[in-house]
């Protein structure tokens, strides 16, 4: 639920409009755990200006890694 909130959201997100954006009441604590999880899985990044999705499937990276520019 949390992880489907933060990649439509495209855009960083403070922890209080993601608590807006799902669609059930989730305790604050619980929603802390979830985003320690999400960072320690590389998937999102929290940071003092909010939450941002960050996560690539590793075939998105391989179609970007092909349109780069080698140097």
């Amino acid at each position: 639920m949390v992880e489907k909130v933060l990649q439509e959201a495209k855009e960083i997100i403070k922890i209080s409009e993601l608590k807006r954006r799902l669609p059930k009441q989730v305790m604050h604590s619980t929603l802390m755990q979830i985003l320690d999880y999400l960072q320690e899985g590389g998937k999102v990044l929290v940071t003092t200006k909010g939450i941002v999705w960050i996560y690539r499937p590793p075939a998105e990276l391989e179609k970007l890694k092909q349109k780069g520019l080698e140097i």
